[in-house]
């Protein structure tokens, strides 16, 4: 396959940007960088996702691949090495222009660069490397940079790397390792696994060398990422938060990030959902993540073998609850915080808002309304000072049904969502008419 250099800036990143969205591992910065004399940008950690689209992709970063050649043939992946598609690579300087005139525009953040594989992976991995190393020391960029680890390059490449980027990412791709053989072939776990214990391993060390050296520099301040992608193989719900559960407990990401298939080439070994890509699935799956993460749940207590895939009608928490009534209701006025948490309608937040003000007096419903406790749910599970908000009858079936009343309405949204498409900077205009050719080549360049 033919990598098409001549093409002019506009036309690369038309392709790179579009074959970059099935990428989801992006999110918010997780690290701060105070402006400097001298410098372009800076950096807040909650700064980056504030602009998402409908499936919370974030939409705020330059979003590109260095290159859509790849010498992999992984099945579900449109830029794989036997898909009839145009090749492009970019340059460093390249990469460098574009982020800095966006970046002016106050168009974007921060940079997100990921990339198929050219040659090999030590070479793309140096291309990448360069492309950073020239924004943040020849351009003095200081915003926010996400860049992808490529599978099988050296960690020595990736460790120099981890002392520019603030965040970096290797995606697991598939949760078993025979699914990865059978869509993957050439890929394997541990091409995976080793640069992203590496990743771990230099996070730690640099941790220490911080806490004796406050000026040392930092590597991969804001963490690292992956993504698994949902739907391409049978694998359960349980087995998708299963390997998460175990990624967070030795690799201490910071996030693992769900994409739902898209189907983009007809393969046999490829599923073929009639409804379109299991957004309902993913959303499943990303509300599980956040209970294992910040709610103190596991893995083996949202599903079982007997039950390995989440409900569609209730989100997990609240599943959980309703087959656990054996726990409720829970007394506001005296329940621990890892009580609390359990209860429907209730978030770290309102946890933390409720222990405080309890220690200045009693509690009434409309005090927890006002901390931010979703009384529509919390309501079957809670009592405030031994009073039920309603009267409940505490039987499964009745609480089911109650709840899954508000919870249709949101399915119905999600999976008739178009929220898999990927923005462009057209989208937040709300402009009606598709933008002509000259309107693009404009905000591109800067001319509006």
């Amino acid at each position: 396959m033919v990598v098409q250099m001549q093409l002019d800036l506009k036309k690369k990143l038309e392709i790179l940007s579009d074959a970059a969205k099935y990428d989801v591992a992006c999110t918010s910065s997780g690290v701060d960088r105070g402006g400097k004399k001298g410098f372009v940008g800076n950096t807040s950690a909650p700064g980056i996702c504030h602009s998402f689209s409908a499936d919370g992709r974030c939409i705020s970063l330059l979003k590109i691949l260095f290159t859509n050649q790849c010498i992999y043939d992984c099945k579900y992946c449109v830029n794989r090495s036997s898909s009839d598609v145009l090749r492009t690579a970019f340059t460093p300087d390249e990469i460098c222009s574009l982020t800095m005139e966006f970046y002016k525009r106050n168009y974007i953040e921060g940079l997100f660069l990921s990339s198929g594989v050219l040659l090999n992976a030590d070479y793309t991995m140096e291309q990448m490397y360069e492309a950073v190393w020239k924004l943040r020391n020849l351009h003095r960029f200081r915003g926010y940079i996400h860049v992808k680890a490529i599978p099988g390059a050296s960690f020595e490449l990736i460790e120099r790397m981890g002392f520019l980027a603030d965040r970096m990412s290797i995606n697991l791709e598939l949760p078993t390792a025979d699914a990865l053989s059978r869509l993957c072939p050439g890929k394997t776990r541990e091409k995976i696994l080793l640069p992203m214990g590496g990743i771990r391993n230099g996070i730690a060390k640099n941790r220490n060398e911080l806490a004796v050296y406050k000026a040392a520099p930092r590597f991969v301040p804001a963490g690292q990422s992956t993504q698994m992608i949902v739907g391409a193989t049978p694998e359960s719900d349980l087995q998708m938060i299963t390997v998460a559960e175990a990624l967070y407990e030795r690799y201490r990401l910071k996030r693992v990030f769900y994409s739902a298939f898209i189907s983009t080439m007809a393969d046999e070994t490829l599923p073929a959902p009639p409804g379109g890509p299991p957004l309902l699935r993913e959303h499943r799956l990303y509300q599980a993540d956040w209970l294992l993460r910040f709610y103190g749940f596991q893995a083996k207590e949202l599903l079982t073998e007997d039950r390995p895939n989440f409900n569609i009608f209730l989100d997990p928490k609240c599943d959980w609850a309703v087959r656990h009534l054996e726990w409720f209701p829970v007394e506001a006025m005296t329940a621990d915080y890892g009580t609390l948490l359990r209860v429907p309608g209730l978030g770290v937040r309102s946890a933390r808002r409720i222990i405080a003000a309890r220690r200045m007096g009693r509690l009434s419903f409309a005090d927890l309304k006002r901390f931010g406790v979703v009384l529509k749910r919390a309501m079957y599970f809670l009592t405030c000072g031994g009073q039920m908000m309603a009267p409940v009858r505490m039987e499964e079936n009745f609480i089911t049904s109650q709840l899954i009343g508000t919870e249709q309405k949101k399915n119905w949204e999600i999976e008739n969502s178009t929220a898999f498409r990927q923005l462009s900077l057209f989208d937040d205009f709300g402009l009606s008419a598709e933008p002509s050719v000259l309107d693009r080549k404009q905000a591109v360049f800067g001319e509006l």
